[in-house]
């Protein structure tokens, strides 16, 4: 179909400006990749050069080391004073084998040479010879002779000569020790894997190495680069333009051990071949991108033109061929829109109770602003009145029971209605549904003083509380907030009524609650946890005795509606009662709370606000399903613990032994291995204890001489009476006539 003007003005400014942002982000991503790239590889080259340095002079530091040490030994003295010949073999032995063991700690392949300017001898590829005058003084003059340093690098044709005058520490020198390391070694020692250009000067500029020998270093270039490392850090990059290759750069390290000065070659080729790949995927990103921004700019025009295409063709009746400018039939309809105003306006209306809800909503969320406030009352039909109170009223239901939500939704709504027919419009904003369980309504009096206010608004509360219990058999609850002037303060107010509401859980049903009135109370109350009502609760939760249970769980829940003036401590004290749950079902190795079913506990919970509810969910939920769980877990742990106790006492009878001595033992509490003991054998601990006793006593008044006093101690018995007496009671006679009794004729 034939485009009109209209989308070719879309089109083309979109596309235009489309390709010019994807090129420069192009250009931009390119730019920001070749520097990161270069960076990358001249910090990978940094890091080469580095490493080359430090191997490198820790091999020269150790021949340096070795040396000077060695200068300062008695045998250096000897050997260096005494002249040695070729008869002198221990000598000998003890010069070459000093050089070979200085020779396996440095470089490998460098050659070692000790000489005597005392003695007139030289030790060198280990072979002894003498120097004559001549040669001696030519050494003096080389190496000693105006040199301010006994220790020095030379330049040979072979490689690098390190030149250490000895004794190190003595101006007077009596000997020259030579380390040659040739061309080879550095090879093996400086080259790296990727064959890049590596070379070395010294602080007077002297080429001291170089890989490419055959391209060496002119006396300007040379002069250049020792004037710019030196008077820079001791590492970095300077620009270079050898004659015979492109512009690149040098990375360097410099030496605080010998100022020599380490370079490699950053070549600008090299960093081009690696960014090879990456121009080819940005050109390609590129058109890629510029033919998706084609398709959207395209697709953008098409559909914003659309509705005006659908527009045109409707008005000239002919679908087939656009109007020729838009523009104009846009103007035209405008006057159709405006004569269209009354029917939206109407539309409108229809609305305002969604829209007056909505409003309120929002007060209630405290999403309206002061500047916002007065037109959106103005649009819902409200004057904004500076003498006007405002009082927010919460109902809500005191029980939901067993209810399905559906049902709760539509009893909830039926609320709502009663509550918007009892109150008059004019004392009243349109009641909302807040929450899931509370209906909230804004009344508004113009003019009355707060008496009347609060007696007007106990009314309209008795009022909704008579309705819904003859219409919906159903009781409710209501709680009233302070009075208050400024609209913007209903979230503060319908806090307030929550926090009167909740006093419903000490009040009971039907309660009707003004903030002012338990104000004083919140203010006042102080949260006390009853420790020792849950640790009771907890012990008959251990036992799995549903009775115990019930006799231990109302007091507790009656102790925190006595602390629950102020709903936060209701809500700590139930947050902490079911984590102290969860922790005991941890210990037990139950799971009643922990499963899917209960993840929302604590929410449920601190969600309820009548005591009904609060002790329903516990009781029916989560405690009595706790105690069947741990009831059925426990009767065999009963019946091994109960074992476990009597077959101590069987054994340790003749022992001081007591319950809390086996408690502490199994780490149990005492009053609970008596309960579940008592429990297993029908008996007391004590019973059973003293039976066995009995037993024992029996059988050694048969078996044994013992006496009656020796029997007595041994089990346990201080005083022979008590004994006489617990023994006659059991068998009804005493000790000595159960032995004649028992006594073979």
């Amino acid at each position: 179909m034939k485009k009109g003007k209209m989308f070719y003005k879309t089109f083309i400014p979109i596309l235009l400006l489309g390709v010019a942002l994807a090129v420069s982000f192009g250009i931009y991503t390119y730019i920001q990749t070749v520097r990161s790239v270069i960076g990358s590889v001249a910090e990978e080259k940094q890091n080469s050069i580095t490493q080359v340095k430090n191997n490198l002079e820790q091999k020269i530091r150790t021949i340096e080391y070795a040396f000077n040490t060695y200068s300062t030994t008695r045998s250096f003295d000897q050997v260096v004073d005494n002249p040695i010949t070729e008869r002198d073999f221990a000598a000998y032995r003890e010069v070459n084998t000093q050089l070979n063991y200085i020779a396996t700690m440095g470089l490998d392949g460098a050659e070692y040479t000790l000489i005597s300017l005392k003695q007139d001898w030289k030790i060198a590829k280990g072979t002894l010879s003498q120097i004559d005058d001549q040669e001696k003084e030519q050494l003096f003059q080389q190496y000693i002779q105006n040199r301010e340093k006994g220790l020095f690098w030379i330049k040979t044709d072979q490689g690098i000569r390190f030149v250490n005058t000895l004794p190190a520490f003595s101006p007077t020198k009596e000997a020259i020790a030579l380390s040659d390391i040739s061309e080879a070694t550095l090879d093996r020692t400086l080259r790296s894997d990727s064959d890049a250009r590596v070379f070395i000067l010294n602080k007077q500029g002297d080429l001291m190495y170089d890989t490419q020998s055959n391209s060496p270093l002119d006396t300007a270039q040379r002069s250049y680069l020792t004037q710019t490392t030196t008077e820079g850090e001791l590492r970095g990059r300077i620009n270079w333009n050898p004659t015979d290759s492109g512009a690149s750069e040098l990375i360097y390290s410099r030496s605080n051990y010998n100022n020599w000065t380490y370079f490699t070659v950053l070549d600008q080729k090299e960093v081009a071949g690696a960014l090879k790949t990456t121009r080819y995927g940005l050109i390609g990103m590129e058109l890629i991108l510029i033919l998706l921004i084609a398709i959207v700019s395209y697709l953008i025009a098409a559909r914003f033109t659309k509705p005006i295409y659908q527009i045109t063709n409707s008005l000239s009746g002919n679908s087939s061929s656009p109007h020729p400018n838009e523009v104009d039939w846009i103007l035209s309809s405008i006057n159709r829109l405006l004569s269209e105003k009354q029917s939206l306006e109407t539309l409108v209306e229809a609305q305002q109770p969604q829209l007056e809800t909505q409003f309120v909503l929002n007060l209630f969320r405290s999403r309206i602003s002061a500047h916002e406030l007065e037109p959106q009352l103005r649009r819902i039909g409200y004057e904004h009145r500076s003498s006007r109170s405002y009082m927010t009223m919460l109902v809500q239901l005191d029980n939901f029971g067993k209810r399905n939500t559906p049902d709760r939704d539509v009893l909830l709504l039926a609320v709502n209605k009663i509550a918007e027919e009892l109150i008059p419009v004019h004392h009243r904003m349109l009641p909302v549904i807040l929450n899931d369980d509370t209906q909230a309504t804004i009344l508004m009096f113009d003019d009355y003083n707060e008496q009347d206010i609060q007696r007007q608004t106990l009314e309209y509360a008795k009022q909704i509380i008579r309705a819904v219990k003859d219409y919906l058999k159903l009781s409710v609850s209501v709680g009233i907030s302070r009075a208050y002037d400024d609209l913007l303060q209903s979230r503060a107010a319908c806090e307030m009524s929550k926090q009167a509401l909740h006093q419903r859980l000490n009040l009971g049903k039907e309660s009707i609650i003004f903030y002012e009135d338990i104000e004083s109370m919140l203010a006042g109350s102080v949260l006390q946890y009853p420790v020792q009502l849950e640790s009771k609760l907890f012990d008959a939760i251990r036992l799995g005795d549903e009775e115990q249970v019930s006799a231990a769980l109302y007091p507790l829940l009656a102790e925190f509606m006595k602390q629950s003036r102020n709903s936060m401590n209701l809500e700590v004290m139930l947050i902490r009662l079911v984590n102290n749950l969860i922790q005991l079902e941890q210990l037990l190795g139950i799971e009643v709370l922990l499963t899917r079913d209960h993840h929302a506990l604590y929410h449920r919970l601190l969600r309820i606000r009548n005591p009904e509810e609060v002790e329903r969910v516990l009781v029916e939920q989560v405690i009595f399903p706790m105690v069947r769980s741990v009831a059925k877990k426990t009767s065999e742990q009963f019946s091994s613990l109960s074992q476990t106790i009597a077959d101590i006492v069987q054994e340790e009878y003749d022992r001081e032994l007591s319950l809390e001595m086996i408690g502490e033992r199994l780490h149990y509490n005492p009053n609970y291995l008596s309960s579940i003991f008592k429990k297993q054998f029908g008996i007391t601990f004590s019973d059973y204890l003293m039976s066995y006793r009995l037993d024992m006593a029996k059988t050694w008044l048969i078996e044994t001489d013992q006496t009656v006093k020796e029997i007595a101690e041994r089990l346990q018995y201080h005083n022979p009476q008590n004994f006489i007496r617990s023994f006659r009671k059991k068998e009804q006679v005493t000790p000595g006539m159960y032995r004649k009794l028992r006594q073979p004729m």
